[in-house]
Formats: structure tokens, C-alpha cells, sequence
């Protein structure tokens, strides 16, 4: 047997143990998921968490696939290979091949740069030019070495975090096509949290339950004695406010109160403003894409100068790591797909699909998936063919028996097929 438990023994590799994956060691729990991608700090507390969330929903809704391409370098089916099982259906023991996706983006813009590691391989990628992925992770890389990383990687089989060692060779390392505006140190995004950062501060102390006020006292305070009294004044006051039920006090008729707890208008709010709306244009987002209400122009230019790069950015690199040379000249390729019909509304699909049936460009069971039916069970619904344009007898038979209708048909009439 191909896949037996002694072959498994003898070929399989693992990242953290380079030995057989089955080895259990003892682990604890933990009442959060440790695997989770979690953004550094500033990143989670401002706007950069919903632009980096959106960006990466949008990514993972994207299918990647490991595919067989035609001699022309066009799609023609789809492999069955434990990578491509990681990118449709299931990357690891927590995370499903979507989410996955999602991981790698989102830490591909927190970080600047991300890891996707195979964790699991049925033959060791060190020594071994083909392998057969069968887990895949995302690690954040803590050390450079010339031809090896340094990736801090979550070990499921211990519920920890770990810094392993790996080549280069093996490990994608993806950079993120929008380091410029997100990563750099004086990007605009990094900009945008400073300021961000600066009005917290100001909003805890504007809201930090203090009365920001001065006493005008009677009397010249110069010597230490009147220090003293003034010092004693002022702390009586504070007992008289924070002793009383609703926080009032009393004062001499000739003590003099003055308020300091007014806003100071220091245009930080308007630079915040600048910024972002500097972020979105930088980054192709627009603010009706954020809360859903752009129109079919606005994503597919969101879709062309945002999703696109980041996912061709991941597919690149997973052809060049994952797929051998060997693999690459037998027509084996890692693409992306993206539904076109996703931002079309209802009323425009019976157009769409007028068109597309006619011109011969998709057939109505491929229609009829689209828009969430079940196939017909008409031969005919899974035949290229304009429905509109009468065919004869002829053509449906050379159509249903590849041809052999008109060498038939020749045999009786005594003329050579026509080719």
C-alpha cells in the first residue's frame, strides 16, 4: 500500500520534528486560540484593523488552485494533489483552506512579509526535489540568513509557538506589493497611526474625570506661609467634591474660580482626515467599498489595484516554490480565480446569460450553476450550442457522435470523408 503506516514511518517529514507527524508529545490548553493571527500593537485599536480585515476577506473569497494547463498555457482541469486540498478545503488541523487565505493576507499586511511553510510533506523537502504538501501555515519570520529563514511557526502538536530553521527553498516567502504605503516607517499608513495614537492620548485626558481649574485666592502668595495656606485651600476643595454625594463645593466670596476644560483646536482631527482619505486613494479603496455600497466600477477598479496584486503576489510564489521544475514543464500551474458574475445584480444576469449561451461561451447547466440550480438533465443543456439557431438532424448526430455521422453518411454516398 501506497499511503501504509510503515511507508508513513520511513517518508513522511515534519517541520518542527523532522520525523513522523504522528508523534504526540504532551500539550496544555488554552482558553483563546493560539493560532490566531493577532496585528501589533496600534494596528488593532485603529482604522488599520477594518482596512486590513476587508482587504483580506476579499482576498480569501478568491479561489486559488493547482491546476493542469493545455499546450497553449490555458486552464484545463484541476489537479488532485495535497496542495491543492490545502488551498480549497482544508490547510491544516485548525484551519480550513479559505481561512488560511485569510492568515496569510492579513499578516502579509501587518508584517510586510509572511511565510507560508509546509508543515507537513510525505517526503523530507530537504533532501527531496518533489514533494506532496499535506498541511500548510503561516509563520512570521523573526531572523534573515542567506539561504535559510528563521520563521516563528504555531506547533499543533504542542499548542505552541516555535522558531524553526528552514531553507529558503521550501518556504514562500511572500512580500507585501504594497510595502511602500503600508510598512514603510514613514509611510502613509504608518503616518496615520501616529496621529491616531495622538488623539487617543488626548481623548483619555480630556476624559480622565478631571476639572481642569484654577482658584483665584485673595491674597498675594509669595511667602511660604501663603503656600501653605493655598496648598491647605486647595486640598479642601478636592475633599469637599469628592466627599459630596453630586459633587459639590463652597468657596469664599472673594475667591475666584476659572475653568481650563475647553477644547483647543490643534487640526489634528483634519490631519487624521487628510490621511485617510490619502490611505484609501493610495490604496483603490473608497469609502462606499468599506461599508458595501459601491457600484460595479468602483470594485472592479478596488479588485484590479488592491485584491489583484496581493493574490498574484501568493500565487507567484507558491509556483515557484511548491511546484518543481519537473512539475512546471508538465503543464502543472498554481492560478487564481475570481467569480465575474459576483457584482452583477439579478436583473442584468438574463442578459448575461442570453449572451453567453448564444455566442456558445458557457452552456446552460454552467448558467444554471451560476445562479445556484441544480444541472438539467438534458443532453442538450450541456452542449455548446446557440439554442436561438435551428440545427438539423445532421449536425445534432455528428454533435452527439463526434463526427461519426458524416463518415457514415459518406460510406453510403461513395465520397471520401471530408475532413
Amino acid at each position: 500500500m501506497e499511503n501504509s503506516i510503515s511507508s508513513r514511518l520511513v517518508h513522511a517529514w515534519n517541520a518542527f520534528f523532522n520525523r513522523d507527524p504522528t508523534y504526540r508529545p504532551d500539550y496544555g490548553g488554552y482558553s483563546y486560540q493560539p493560532f490566531r493571527t493577532r496585528l501589533r500593537n496600534g494596528n488593532e485599536k485603529s482604522i488599520v484593523s477594518s482596512v486590513f480585515t476587508r482587504i483580506a476577506i476579499d482576498c480569501s473569497q478568491i479561489d486559488i488552485r493547482h491546476v493542469k494547463l493545455d499546450e497553449n498555457g490555458r486552464y484545463l482541469s484541476e489537479i488532485n494533489s495535497g496542495l491543492n486540498n490545502c488551498l480549497t478545503l482544508e490547510a491544516n488541523i485548525d484551519q480550513t483552506g479559505r481561512q488560511l487565505k485569510k492568515d496569510i493576507v492579513m499578516s502579509l499586511l501587518d508584517e510586510g512579509v509572511v511565510a507560508i511553510v509546509p508543515t507537513d510533506t510525505k517526503l523530507d523537502p530537504t533532501t527531496n526535489g518533489s514533494i506532496d504538501i499535506e498541511k500548510l501555515r503561516t509563520g512570521k519570520i523573526v531572523e534573515w540568513y542567506p539561504e535559510h529563514v528563521r520563521v516563528n511557526l504555531y506547533n499543533e502538536k504542542t499548542g505552541r509557538h516555535e522558531d524553526v530553521t528552514l531553507p529558503k527553498s521550501m518556504v514562500a516567502i511572500v512580500e507585501n506589493p504594497l510595502y511602500e504605503i503600508i510598512n514603510q516607517p514613514n509611510s502613509t499608513l504608518q503616518r496615520l497611526i501616529r496621529k491616531l495614537n495622538l488623539l487617543d492620548v488626548i481623548d483619555e485626558q480630556s476624559g480622565a474625570g478631571k476639572l481642569d481649574m484654577i482658584i483665584q485666592l485673595p491674597y498675594v502668595i509669595k511667602s511660604d506661609a501663603r503656600r501653605e495656606q493655598a496648598e491647605k485651600r486647595r486640598k479642601d476643595i478636592e475633599m469637599q467634591l469628592a466627599g459630596s454625594k453630586y459633587g459639590i463645593a463652597y468657596t469664599d466670596g472673594t475667591e475666584k474660580i476659572t475653568q481650563l476644560n475647553r477644547s483647543v483646536d490643534n487640526n489634528l482631527m483634519n490631519q487624521i482626515e487628510y490621511l485617510t482619505n490619502m490611505l484609501y486613494s493610495q490604496l483603490g479603496i473608497t469609502q462606499a467599498v468599506m461599508d458595501g455600497t459601491a457600484d460595479e466600477k468602483v470594485m472592479l477598479n478596488y479588485y484590479n489595484r488592491s485584491i489583484e496584486p496581493i493574490v498574484a503576489a501568493i500565487t507567484d510564489e507558491f509556483k515557484r516554490k511548491f511546484l518543481t521544475k519537473t512539475a512546471r514543464t508538465q503543464k502543472q500551474s498554481i492560478k487564481y480565480f475570481r467569480d465575474p458574475f459576483n457584482l452583477v445584480p439579478v436583473n442584468d444576469i438574463a442578459e448575461i446569460a442570453d449572451k453567453f449561451t448564444r455566442n456558445e461561451i458557457l452552456t446552460s447547466n454552467e448558467i444554471r450553476q451560476i445562479i445556484g440550480m441544480k444541472p438539467s438533465s438534458d443532453p442538450k443543456a450541456d452542449e455548446l450550442v446557440n439554442s436561438n439557431i435551428s440545427q438539423s438532424n445532421a449536425e445534432v448526430e455528428e454533435r452527439l457522435n463526434g463526427g461519426r455521422a458524416d463518415e457514415t453518411n459518406s460510406e453510403f454516398s461513395g465520397e471520401e470523408p471530408t475532413s
